[in-house]
């Protein structure tokens, strides 16, 4: 009766995954903008991600792999066996997309370690410890006090304030990735990285 009671209603549940997709992507940018200002010798700012907003779609896509494994292998209970599991997936991850971007795209690189400052354990230029030790990290925080407070939201608001504001965010985030991902590329449209380079921003994709 108690699980019952506790238990998201479906609509929640979707807003949440909403939610952690928007946050993880926006941390995930964060975190490259204050790292890659210091890679660069603290001389600049460089954009990355290739959206108009500061949004990493690697980031929400290893957000959703991380609560996947922790539901599935029932582990939240145990803070270090989620920050193991997922330095391992979201490595795995890493590895796996850049080395698919690579082997795809005639050597295209979205990120390479090789060139990196504390690139220590680094693995064909895809996948280093200091970013797993990173990702393991935010695994925790992602667990333990970003998506409680993503609960704790959709059972404060209204049905219909919580929809408006987990659907508009998404959407915003995800139409911004579909036009620079696709629609531009196919139609050879203007896009965010000609829209910052524009400004003198040094990007980053």
């Amino acid at each position: 009766m108690k699980n019952k009671k506790n238990s998201l209603k479906p609509y929640q549940q979707l807003g949440i995954i909403f939610l952690i997709v928007v946050f993880a992507g926006f941390f995930g940018w964060l975190y490259e903008f204050i790292f890659y200002y210091f890679d660069g010798g603290t001389g600049e700012f460089y954009m990355q991600g290739g959206n108009f907003l500061p949004w990493i779609n690697i980031y929400a896509y290893g957000a959703l792999l991380i609560m996947f494994l922790v539901q599935l292998l029932k582990i939240k209970k145990y803070p270090w066996l989620v920050f193991l599991v997922s330095m391992v997936a979201t490595g795995l991850l890493e590895f796996v997309a850049g080395w698919l971007v690579y082997v795809i795209g005639n050597g295209t690189r979205y990120w390479d370690y090789n060139t990196e400052i504390l690139n220590f354990g680094n693995i064909g230029g895809f996948v280093c410890l200091r970013s797993v030790l990173v990702f393991g990290v935010s695994a925790l925080l992602l667990v333990y006090i970003i998506v409680p407070f993503f609960v704790k939201l959709a059972r404060r608001m209204s049905r219909r304030a919580f929809l408006i504001l987990s659907i508009s965010l998404f959407s915003v985030v995800m139409a911004d990735e579909i036009y620079n991902l696709l629609a531009s590329k196919f139609f050879n449209w203007f896009d965010a990285i000609d829209f910052y380079k524009m400004l003198g921003w040094k990007y980053l994709t």
